[in-house]
């Protein structure tokens, strides 16, 4: 008897939705969101899959610009929106919703905070949630909005709640979402780090004192099965357990203006590094019963990153590396701190350029030329698979965002949206 290749029509209606429903996780496998800065784990890495490994000869798509003021701020990404904090006019911080697919800008919410800031503009990336928006303004302004409503749920202030003095450039954080929390990090006299409830905007907890603000964000990292709340200070780093805001331990590393925070390496390693000479290091963080103690197993003399943390990719750190006092480049170190090769000034790769990994691949945007680079990771050297200026002007610093095969990136005159999506 022949065998039949064709399907009854019921069957082939049940093929149909479980193939349509493969498609779909797929599709949100491949389209994960970026809702705070550094993305979904906070340390610059996507699982977004098929992505471009060379550039088309004319360049990626741009699938839409958007005019914007000066700054730095970058975008976090949820639900195929993309939010961004703007400054106009020096008078007003402006939350801007837009459209991950046209770009159309479909809600905003504005408060009032005049004064001049030096290197003026946004400098944070906001927190979203299923519910919520959290933003942090230059000078202080934490607000909590609803993404259905858009109207303010809670608000407080970094500088004036918890008396802190700002730093040179304002304050330059972005918020921390963490289990039902959100966090910060006033770095007052009398407090360090903060947690609120998400929804009420409840104090949950507050740890003491860690070191002056400088423009770190705090991080979650896990250290023997231990949540905690890392934050990078000018005297050095400190870590709070994230259930409660105890100190846990502290590191002294000097560094004027610390910007980065630090990368894990797994196994309670950690790479810290900072810009003005400060260097880097590898350290190792160890629990016995309720004592944690740090060991530094490295230490790299006066090379540090100044505005992004280094991204781990198989065993290895790749780190921009220009600073005002030396000009490095991209560098790749081991995780025994040894520098493996460095790109000096061919790329130069500005200091304030910024950086992140996905599908195997690194995306660098250069910060003095607008040129986004992509780059294969290898300790075998720089391989630039492709660049192609997107953005102009100067001190193009702000961070890259990646869902959905689309990147958003920005300079100081618009936010840009390109297709990475590979055919």
């Amino acid at each position: 008897m022949k065998r039949s290749n064709t399907l009854a029509p019921g069957n082939a209606g049940r093929l149909w939705r479980i193939l349509l429903t493969v498609a779909g996780s797929v599709t949100l496998v491949a389209g994960a969101d970026w809702p705070q800065f550094m993305g979904p784990n906070g340390d610059g890495t996507s699982a977004e899959k098929g992505l471009l490994r060379a550039w088309p000869a004319d360049g990626p798509k741009a699938l839409w610009t958007f005019a914007m003021g000066p700054g730095y701020g970058g975008a976090a990404i949820r639900d195929g929106k993309v939010y961004v904090l703007d400054r106009v006019d020096k008078k007003k911080d402006v939350l801007r919703c837009l459209d991950l697919g046209s770009g159309k800008e479909e809600w905003t919410f504005s408060y009032d905070a005049p004064g001049e800031v030096n290197h003026e503009g946004s400098r944070s990336t906001p927190a979203v949630t299923e519910n919520y928006v959290y933003t942090v303004g230059p000078f202080g302004h934490f607000h909590c909005l609803d993404r259905a409503t858009h109207q303010v749920v809670w608000k407080k202030n970094l500088v004036t709640d918890y008396g802190t003095k700002p730093p040179r450039w304002a304050v330059g954080q972005s918020p921390l979402l963490y289990e039902n929390l959100v966090v910060v990090a006033p770095q007052a006299d009398l407090v360090g780090v903060v947690a609120f409830d998400q929804a009420t905007g409840a104090e949950k907890w507050r740890s003491g004192e860690i070191g002056a603000m400088g423009y770190c964000s705090p991080m979650k990292i896990t250290i023997d099965q231990v949540d905690q709340i890392v934050v990078f200070t000018p005297i050095g780093v400190a870590a709070v357990r994230a259930s409660d805001g105890k100190l846990l331990w502290k590191y002294a590393h000097a560094c004027k203006i610390p910007i980065p925070n630090v990368t894990a390496l797994g196994g309670g390693r950690l790479f810290v590094t900072g810009a003005y000479l400060a260097g880097s290091a590898i350290i190792q963080v160890s629990q016995d019963g309720d004592k944690w103690t740090v060991k530094e197993l490295a230490s790299i003399n006066q090379m540090g990153g100044h505005c992004h943390p280094a991204l781990l990719w198989q065993d290895h750190l790749y780190l921009l590396c220009n600073i005002n006092e030396r000009s490095d480049g991209m560098v790749c170190l081991d995780l025994e701190g040894k520098v493996v090769w460095q790109t000096r000034k061919d790329p130069n790769l500005d200091k304030g350029g910024s950086i992140l990994t996905a599908d195997g691949l690194i995306y660098v945007m250069d910060g003095r030329t607008g040129e986004l680079y992509i780059v294969e990771p290898s300790p075998q050297g720089f391989k630039s698979l492709g660049k192609a200026t997107l953005l102009g002007g100067k001190e193009i610093w702000g961070p890259l965002a990646l869902a959905d095969g689309k990147l958003v990136i920005r300079d100081q005159s618009q936010m840009k949206c390109v297709a990475l999506h590979a055919p």
